[in-house]
């Protein structure tokens, strides 16, 4: 089945709301295997509206559309599926009877202007709401099923699930189960991993069940493998072969699968050592730091963390030799060297970890931005990783972060990446 989401709304357009709903019902549909193939924005504009729900409706199986459904005078949707299913709205007797007992429950007079949200278009069925005033509305347009519900998360997602997301399965006559597998990477760029994975894909592309998508964010690359089938166990068992495949394709690059984290992979690795850390910051500016400790439990193996973002504060307070400052720099191999074996000393921890670099705009020190060095310091000496990161300063940021956790993460278990104490 293929769907396609419509947003109503001027403060979508402007900025002034995310059109989060979009993001929660991609992941909603995707997860029962059902394909969005457009996700559109339109402003509160009876024409606009109506364009884009015809337009909707001539490519897709079934239309969501959210927002527009209150009572004040820029809530359009009702007239816009009106105009687009080419009917007249009416005032349904039901949905009135509600408004009035549920403001007298309140006891409130219902406003004139909430006997709008008692409007239907004629052929249309209301999708119940069990939290607001402003019901659903279920309509065909041609050959797809509209659906439009408020914009309101709270009242959107319950009646989502509840009222449309069955409907929806009945009429794609999917199968019982949709399972997906998340594999997650680190230290490989998606191009990398797409490549690696290039011939598992060729294959599957011809077999249509299971599927491989690859989502990369943050510096990771996420690759999701999905199988439909009858049941959990025959979609676990078509499952299986690809994520051996993948597995042996893509080596240490793997750190964890479904809902793991890096730090969290990190930090069980330091549990299960009884092992400590300790981190200096310049560039990633406390981000390392806040990424340890949003795993619950961090405190059995944290210790602390310093961030030295000033040149004069990576020596006067962890300790950067000024001859290494002098001559090397602050943006160095030497100077990511000298903080994590420092901050590891100051906090008698097993690991010290250090990020610093240009995160931008302008250069520093006559080096270019996304100039990273990561250090690692241990029993058996320190390491460092130098980088050259794309990207704007909050990207080159969040991808020091992960870099920084996986150089520790192949570090402490001897993979291949790691890097070389000297």
């Amino acid at each position: 089945m293929l769907a396609e989401l419509v947003a109503v709304g001027d403060e979508l357009l402007y900025g002034d709301i995310i059109n989060g709903n979009a993001a929660w019902l991609g992941r909603q549909l995707a997860d029962v295997g059902i394909r969005v193939g457009v996700s559109v924005v339109v402003g509160d504009d009876v024409d606009r509206i109506e364009q884009a729900l015809r337009a909707a409706a001539g490519r897709a199986d079934a239309v969501i559309v959210t927002g527009g459904l209150g009572p004040t005078q820029d809530d359009l949707t009702r007239e816009g599926i009106a105009a687009a299913a080419g009917v007249a709205l009416r005032r349904d007797p039901f949905l009135e009877s509600m408004l009035r007992r549920r403001f007298g429950e309140l006891r409130r007079q219902v406003p004139e202007m909430n006997f709008r949200q008692a409007d239907l278009p004629e052929g249309a069925q209301p999708v119940p709401n069990e939290i607001g005033t402003a019901p659903g509305i279920r309509i065909e347009i041609g050959r797809a099923a509209v659906y439009a519900l408020p914009g309101v998360p709270h009242e959107m997602y319950p009646m989502f699930t509840t009222s449309v997301l069955p409907d929806l399965l009945r009429r794609a006559g999917q199968p019982a189960v949709v399972v997906h597998r998340v594999l997650r990477t680190a230290g490989i760029w998606e191009s990398a991993v797409a490549d690696a994975l290039a011939g598992e894909v060729d294959r599957l592309r011809g077999v249509g069940n299971p599927t491989i998508a690859f989502l990369a964010s943050g510096g990771q690359t996420r690759v999701r493998i999905t199988a439909r089938a009858a049941d959990r166990a025959a979609a676990e068992q078509l499952i299986a072969p690809v994520e051996a495949a993948a597995r042996l394709a893509l080596g240490p690059a793997v750190y964890g699968s479904d809902d793991d984290t890096l730090a969290a992979v990190v930090g069980a690795e330091l549990a299960a050592r009884s092992a400590t850390l300790a981190v200096a910051e310049s560039l990633t500016g406390g981000q390392l730091a806040a990424a340890i400790t949003e795993t619950p439990g961090a405190s059995t193996y944290f210790r602390g963390g310093v961030v030295s973002y000033a040149t004069e504060a990576k020596e006067k307070v962890v300790g950067v030799p000024a001859d290494v400052l002098a001559t090397a720099g602050a943006v160095s191999p030497q100077t990511a060297a000298a903080l994590a074996a420092n901050v590891r000393e100051m906090f008698g921890a097993t690991w010290g970890l250090s990020t610093t670099g240009v995160a931008g705009p302008a250069e520093q020190e006559g080096k270019p931005v996304g100039t990273v060095h990561i250090g690692v310091a241990g029993p058996d000496g320190t390491a460092t990783r130098s980088l050259r990161l794309p990207g704007n300063r909050p990207i080159i940021q969040a991808y020091s972060v992960v870099q920084a956790l996986d150089a520790l993460r192949r570090t402490l278990s001897g993979l291949p990446g790691a890097p070389v104490p000297k």
